[in-house]
């Protein structure tokens, strides 16, 4: 009798746990700082002459020519003026050095100069005396004024979605 009872005891009930929503994973963006990417600019803008105060293809400075490429580049804007760009981002010692990094150079008691790293020791910058061009931080005129670099972003580590959107994504699936 105790077993024809058990077998007639409703069944207990289980409950499925809600379905966790993930959202689907974009591929990563490549680096928005490449060899590529600023050779493409380069060739672009290869031969403008200096130009104090200079933006355009007639003539062009060299945080102006920084400005347009972190610009066309990244998509961001910088300041205009080497000075106000100097004190932008994080230190970076000249051997920890990445694509995209600015270096900036004394040359002269109060004159300063800034172009964007392209790895292997080159630059690229806008030069008073051959405009647009790229040059290396070991070429006996620039190495002695190298002065300091900065990181103003690591796109290599961009992802598409911050965890915190993650989140949000998920709590507005229930």
């Amino acid at each position: 009798m105790v077993l024809l009872s058990a077998c007639a005891s409703n069944p207990p009930v289980v409950v499925a746990p809600k379905p966790v929503v993930v959202p689907p994973m974009l591929k990563p963006q490549p680096p928005k700082w490449s060899e590529s990417n600023l050779l493409s600019f380069h060739d672009q803008w290869k031969g403008t002459p200096y130009r104090l105060g200079g933006l355009s293809r007639n003539g062009i400075d060299c945080s102006g020519f920084v400005y347009l490429a972190y610009l066309d580049i990244v998509g961001d804007k910088l300041p205009r003026t080497v000075n106000a760009q100097r004190t932008l981002g994080k230190d970076v010692p000249r051997n920890q050095l990445i694509i995209g990094d600015l270096v900036f150079f004394k040359t002269g008691r109060t004159t300063r100069h800034v172009g964007i790293y392209m790895g292997q020791d080159k630059f690229l910058h806008a030069s008073t005396k051959k405009g647009v061009k790229i040059s290396s931080l070991n070429n006996v005129y620039w190495k002695p004024r190298y002065w300091f670099a900065k990181r103003l972003k690591n796109p290599t580590e961009q992802q598409n979605m911050s965890i915190a959107s993650l989140v949000d994504y998920a709590h507005h699936q229930d």
